[in-house]
């Protein structure tokens, strides 16, 4: 997806969200290509971003609040002050990326592969618990 593209379909979101759904539309970026796209500060809420391509993203400060981000490719993304609470995560690949503790936030980890350095969080967070056995770790 170009630069052009994605920046209209944030504007429709944003008016989506601004209007309480009544204008502009959700943003559906199902299965998008957005390697290395700048999305920092990036008002996400509800968006589906369900098998999107976010490798190497900046994702920083963005607002993903309840997105859909299952079997998303996050490896090398940058999701450090991203506002995850309910964000969906079950089997992203979030091998690599800069995450910070937010990442406690999320709704679902389950089946999700993720790098060493994130395990503190997760097996301090009763609510990954459940799911740890079904994480994929690698160094």
């Amino acid at each position: 997806m170009d630069a052009k593209e994605l920046k209209e379909v944030l504007a429709l979101h944003q008016l989506w969200l601004d209007s309480d759904g009544a204008k502009g539309k959700r943003a559906n970026l199902s299965g998008a290509d957005l390697r290395g796209s700048n999305l920092s500060g990036a008002d996400l809420r509800e968006a589906c971003l369900y098998g999107a391509d976010l490798r190497e993203a900046d994702l920083t400060k963005a607002n993903l609040w309840e997105a859909n981000l299952y079997v998303a490719k996050l490896n090398g993304a940058d999701l450090r002050g991203a506002y995850l609470s309910a964000a969906t995560l079950g089997a992203a690949d979030l091998r690599g990326a800069k995450v910070a503790l937010e990442l406690c936030e999320v709704y679902s980890l389950h089946d999700a592969q993720v790098s060493e350095e994130h395990l503190p969080w997760i097996i301090l967070h009763p609510r990954h618990f459940k799911w740890f056995e079904t994480l994929e770790v690698s160094a």
